[in-house]
């Protein structure tokens, strides 16, 4: 059995995150390997970037961290509050605490910027949202080489570069905690190759 927390910053992109729960749900439910999936945020109730309500099933602050096997962090609009908990000390820590036990870390288009804002991603490959130049400036001033691509891996690091690569995101994530002929198998089940 594999845990993994997705972890929601209020103004996260609904989008993003059903690709980490979709994918990992279709591999525990098909796969060669049971998968736990567990939401939680900083607040009982989260807005997504487009306006709807969503109750993650725990907060970050009742959570045993070393339950978990990896973390997936979908990214968000700053227009919708994203940034205040995503470059929050108690969303940081999180990042933090994955990264010290070397456990996988995936992201998607701008929660890269919770990774470098957290530290982990200091004299590492990354990429981030790169329709806008803003975004990989302020990645770069955060200790981070960025590559133009549409997802980089580094060690333990996943990052990606827009809610298109997400459904890629979660099989490299499928992938890195289970192996490559499962995340083949849940692929083709899930009609994507």
């Amino acid at each position: 059995m594999k845990n993994v927390l997705i972890l929601l910053a209020d103004g996260f992109e609904a989008y993003e995150a059903s690709a980490f729960t979709d994918v990992l749900g279709w591999a525990d439910s098909f796969g060669d390997t049971r998968l736990r999936v567990t939401t939680a945020g900083l607040h009982p109730v989260l807005t997504c970037t487009f306006g709807f309500k969503v109750m993650p099933e725990d907060l970050v602050r009742d959570l045993d961290l070393e339950a978990f096997d990896a973390l997936a962090i979908p990214g968000g609009f700053g227009t919708a509050g994203f940034y205040e908990d995503a470059f929050s000390e108690d969303f940081l820590a999180v990042i933090r605490h994955f990264d010290e036990r070397k456990k996988p870390i995936a992201s998607i288009c701008v929660a890269s910027l919770s990774l470098g804002r957290s530290g982990v991603l200091s004299g590492r490959s990354a990429t981030t949202y790169l329709l806008e130049e803003r975004k990989k400036e302020q990645l770069a001033a955060m200790g981070a080489t960025v590559e133009d691509k549409p997802i980089v891996r580094d060690g333990n690091i996943i990052t990606s570069s827009s809610p298109g690569t997400a459904v890629e995101t979660a099989f490299l994530l499928l992938e890195t905690l289970t192996s490559t002929g499962n995340a083949r198998h849940i692929r083709r089940l899930m009609g994507f190759g």
